[in-house]
């Protein structure tokens, strides 16, 4: 058989990083009749590592417009936490790049507005770029101008041509996203001012790798990102990257600053230190991927021995927050609804729904009270300290908070 090929260099695949099996769309969440017909389908979720570019990558055999469709789910404008950072954002650059009422900053995978609309409060022009109707809408409510469309080389042609370039350029948390990781960044260089700035966040590869962090892979996610591998990408499509910010977001993150070749933005010594970090922890050689699966074969052991030991003394456990990474840990650890009675969201597009594959009934936070868990599994760990202090009244019972990653641990 032969393998696959690199989705950016087109190199063949020979490297497993780790396979997860057959798995639902992460964000697929069923309505009751769809769970009654019982018609789910599953996907392939394997991840290998080009050794050529070292761009880490799923299989591709789902298509984008399955999972980024008009009922897609996710709406960031819920977690309290993430437009909090997105204003910090807002606020940080309009000052760095002096953004004003001539300025224009535009997003790619804008979602519902949550990160725009504070620059347009600020004064500065905006344009969201989002592919999925329903947030596009939404981003719209909020006066948040957005077109709806996938973003790539074309679309940047298109934008450039009714006038429509940038001084700042976001895509934060997309990258990954991204079937076709080549022609998504060979747009932006069509869209930005001569000296205009691109940002691009995304999860950390190293910290996916050193922290265990495998609940991060799912089908919306085709590529797992380091420096090396998109500094790789940026070079082959007219750009580079001129500074780094190390984030917490979703358990590490790079915020990567990019310009045109030919910019005059100067390299920092952030980026430099970065880039020998990635070398000494060995992204660059194909054996350092190696052992990642055994890992996380630990990691689901630990859980389920968690779960067996919390039924046999009698506890409910229920989970908060019906996220996408949630949704890969449960349905790899093979846990489901006999072992965690009910998962608790703030989003109303997911509640009276079901989680993908568990099939765990997902209800309102205010329905806590009612369920009463005596443990409360925290599957979106990166917010953990956000919603431990939304949901602190378990302990009047004497509830607890449970992370399962990288080892089941109590917090009371």
């Amino acid at each position: 058989m032969t393998a696959p090929a690199c989705r950016f260099c087109r190199a063949p695949l020979s490297q497993d990083f780790l396979d997860l099996g057959l798995q639902p769309l992460a964000n697929a969440y069923l309505t009751p009749e769809q769970l009654a017909a019982g018609s789910e389908k599953t996907y392939p979720l394997r991840t290998r590592v080009c050794g050529s570019c070292f761009l880490v990558q799923a299989d591709d055999p789902v298509p984008a417009g399955e999972i980024f469709d008009d009922g897609y789910a996710y709406f960031s404008s819920y977690s309290e936490s993430w437009v909090a950072h997105a204003k910090a954002y807002a606020e940080a650059m309009a000052k760095r790049f002096a953004l004003g009422l001539d300025s224009r900053v535009i997003e790619v995978a804008s979602n519902d507005g949550y990160l725009l609309q504070h620059f347009a409060a600020l004064g500065v022009p905006v344009l969201g770029i989002e592919p999925t109707a329903n947030t596009a809408a939404a981003a719209r409510d909020r006066g948040v101008p957005t077109e709806v469309v996938f973003f790539h080389e074309a679309t940047g042609k298109d934008l450039a041509a009714r006038g429509l370039t940038a001084d700042l350029m976001a895509a934060n948390n997309v990258l990954a996203h991204v079937p076709d990781i080549g022609d998504f960044v060979g747009g932006f260089q069509h869209v930005l001012k001569p000296e205009g700035v691109l940002t691009f966040e995304f999860p950390h590869l190293l910290n996916l790798i050193e922290q265990v962090q495998f609940d991060t892979i799912y089908h919306e996610h085709f590529s797992y990102l380091s420096l090396l591998a998109v500094e790789t990408v940026l070079k082959a499509k007219g750009l580079r990257p001129f500074d780094v910010e190390l984030l917490t977001t979703h358990g590490g993150s790079l915020r990567l600053f990019c310009c045109r070749a030919e910019a005059s933005h100067a390299e920092t010594e952030a980026l430099k230190a970065l880039r020998a970090r990635e070398a000494a922890a060995g992204l660059d050689r194909l054996e350092t991927y190696g052992g990642f699966t055994s890992r996380v074969e630990a990691v689901r052991t630990a859980f389920l021995a968690y779960l067996a030991q919390a039924k046999a003394a009698g506890r409910k456990v229920a989970a908060y927050g019906a996220a996408a990474k949630g949704n890969t840990f449960l349905n790899y650890a093979g846990a489901g609804a006999d072992n965690i009675v009910a998962c608790f969201d703030a989003n109303p597009h997911k509640q009276g729904r079901f989680l993908p594959g568990s099939h765990i009934p997902i209800l309102a936070p205010d329905q806590i009270d009612a369920v009463r868990p005596d443990d409360l599994l925290i599957l979106p760990w990166n917010l953990r300290e956000e919603i431990m202090a939304q949901t602190g009244r378990i302990r009047a019972w004497g509830g607890r908070f449970v992370t399962a990653s990288p080892e089941p641990r109590t917090w009371d």
